[in-house]
């Protein structure tokens, strides 16, 4: 009987870390596609308010450390290390039915990864995303970083009760 249960536990977590495996990919697969199709800090309009821009991020979130001197490298990839192990054993935990937390912590756990490959392999983060409105632009940010938000976004939704399972009566 226990071995049953330590399967599904783990046909579950599984299920969660691919959802992690493909933010990963997704965000590996693009930044390898800007990287080599533009020139850093080449700059391509997709729509009005949106651009490609390919740049070079070595801080951490809107761009804070970047001007540290490199040591901030190793600082937010431990960072990302820690956090990622925390996040799965935080997964591995988690009840059949918490869903949406499961969904979220997924979420920001592929793009920790996908960040923190960057990191280590380049010494930076490869951004693209640009949104803009007249000469005022939004920090550039990428798929791994969108994925990160969307997990926060989801988890405060899921802290406020929204897609928790009931409680038993």
């Amino acid at each position: 009987m226990e071995i049953l249960q330590a399967k599904v536990k783990l046909d579950i977590m599984l299920k969660w870390l691919s959802l992690s495996a493909i933010a990963i990919v997704l965000d590996q697969w693009s930044k390898l596609a800007v990287s080599g199709s533009m020139q850093y800090r080449e700059s391509i309009e997709i729509m009005p308010y949106f651009n490609f821009t390919y740049v070079h991020n070595t801080g951490a979130a809107f761009s804070f450390l970047s001007e540290a001197g490199g040591w901030q490298r190793w600082l937010f990839a431990g960072l990302a290390f820690v956090i990622s192990i925390v996040i799965t054993v935080w997964i591995a935990r988690l009840k059949k039915q918490e869903v949406l937390l499961s969904i979220s912590l997924s979420l920001v756990l592929g793009g920790a990864i996908g960040n923190l490959i960057d990191r280590v392999a380049y010494g930076y983060v490869i951004d693209f995303l640009d949104v803009y409105y007249q000469n005022w632009h939004w920090p550039a940010f990428n798929i791994a970083d969108s994925a990160i938000c969307v997990g926060v976004f989801l988890m405060i939704l899921e802290s406020f009760g929204i897609g928790r399972p009931e409680e038993a009566e």
